[in-house]
């Protein structure tokens, strides 16, 4: 079978590094499975999946410049409808507006936000005011 992109293929794994395993394919082609395509979860060391010697069926996911990039997790056929996250319930009583459950709140202008913030500003600048003026002997500064 000829190595195109789209194609599922054996191969042999022949070399493991930190960023993916090498495989061999028919031919005498190598190509690369990247460790983001190793497997559906998330894949710290190769080495927890993959061993030289395994016999893996990659598919092609592409060629650039001679170089053959693989994928073992989309070789994998899923059954129909899978998705790789699971889908939330929904509640398809009454409508989906948050106001008709009771936690509408008005929207709070810009002034209002303003005068919040120049609040807790000023509060927390005289904290830290008194932290200092504490650690430097208060108010009359250094005194000898």
């Amino acid at each position: 079978m000829a190595i195109e992109i789209g194609n599922k293929v054996k191969g042999k794994v022949t070399g493991i590094t930190n960023f993916g395993a090498f495989v061999e394919l028919a031919e005498g082609k190598t190509g690369l499975v990247h460790i983001s395509e190793v497997a559906d979860s998330y894949v710290k060391d190769v080495n927890d999946h993959l061993k030289v010697g395994d016999e893996v069926e990659v598919k092609v996911i592409g060629e650039k410049e001679g170089k053959i990039s693989l994928s073992i997790k989309k070789a994998i056929d899923k059954p129909e409808g899978y998705s790789k996250r699971p889908s939330r319930p929904r509640d398809n009583r009454g409508s989906n507006d948050f106001r008709s459950k009771g936690n509408f709140k008005p929207k709070e202008s810009f002034e209002d936000k303003m005068a919040k913030f120049l609040k807790s500003s000023e509060e927390n600048l005289s904290i830290i005011k008194r932290s200092t003026e504490s650690k430097r002997g208060g108010r009359g500064g250094r005194r000898g």
